[in-house]
């Protein structure tokens, strides 16, 4: 099976080197190039537009020989955006598979644009962070129609190592802006308590590691915690993106009649941490505000400055 993948950003190359190391033939784009000699090393074709890519190569043949699309973009808007180019020429009964985090009445809307041209559907965001991305064990969250979920699994199961089929269009969305609603929070809650252990005089290192054996670890603290003791910070993932889904958790919040006051409180300081250092800053830089507030780092010996 051939798949077209567009977008190559910190998620996108790694799950599109995923696909090629497993053997599926993919032709990849992305407006940056950055990630073109590591794909096409990898056996994948470049194209230089969406469209292009769908109907086969840099060229494109114009047959729409994909069976499937893969999107993975940064906001709704690039999703329909994209989306309206390439579906004039994905051809009849071809699937389009959104990796793109999207709230649920997005991928409704546009899955209805595309199943209403005959092409199929699934949601399949991603999360775990991109170092597991990178090595092709990141969870993959999927939704749609049991059939079109069996037609892929194959390729799920090349990127990822923990798969989901959470239910119809829609209900991965939702699993996925909860889970990564409470990536944020715990983000924000585990830079307080590295704090209170640097302000009480513990020892960083060893507090980091008794948090990790204790009940009050969580993946946040694991793999982010060590990038904040580090310094570096860089988990690939932005104050931008953090908003976003911050934003879709919220609006849940209010059509289930659900109380978010703590996703409320952590959407409060990332657009702090927004105004303070940009949206394109990484998310753990979160913890910096309370840093930089305090004049107290959070440095200890030993921590990677990424996650591999």
């Amino acid at each position: 099976m051939g798949y077209t993948f567009i977008g190559l950003g910190n998620l996108g190359g790694h799950l599109a080197a995923s696909l090629l190391r497993a053997g599926f033939a993919v032709t990849v784009h992305d407006r940056d190039s950055a990630q073109r000699a590591r794909l096409e090393a990898l056996g994948a074709v470049w194209a230089d537009t969406p469209v292009a890519a769908v109907e086969g190569g840099a060229e494109g043949s114009g047959d729409g020989s994909a069976d499937a699309v893969i999107t993975c973009l940064p906001s709704p808007a690039v999703s329909e955006a994209v989306l309206e180019e390439i579906l004039p020429v994905m051809r009849q009964g071809a699937d389009w598979i959104e990796m793109s985090t999207l709230g649920r009445a997005d991928i409704l809307r546009l899955a209805a644009k595309a199943q209403a041209m005959g092409i199929g559907v699934l949601e399949a965001p991603v999360t775990g962070g991109v170092h597991l991305a990178a090595q092709g064990k990141i969870t993959m969250l999927a939704g749609g129609e049991a059939e079109v979920f069996a037609r892929h699994q194959p390729a799920l199961a090349a990127m990822g190592d923990k798969i989901f089929h959470i239910g119809p269009l829609g209900s991965a969305s939702l699993i996925k802006v909860i889970t990564n609603m409470l990536a944020f929070i715990h983000l924000v809650a585990d830079g307080e308590a590295l704090m209170l252990a640097k302000r009480g005089g513990l020892d960083l290192k060893t507090a980091w590691e008794a948090i990790a054996a204790s009940s009050g670890s969580s993946f946040v603290h694991e793999t982010e915690g060590q990038l904040i003791l580090n310094g570096s910070y860089d988990v690939g993932f932005t104050m931008d993106l953090a908003l976003k889904d911050l934003g879709f958790a919220i609006d849940f919040g209010r059509e289930y009649g659900v109380p978010m006051d703590l996703a409320g409180l952590t959407a409060q300081s990332f657009l702090r941490g927004k105004a303070a250092y940009g949206g394109q800053a990484q998310s753990p830089m979160i913890v910096k505000l309370l840093e930089e507030a305090l004049g107290t780092d959070l440095r200890a010996e030993g921590f990677p400055a990424k996650l591999e």
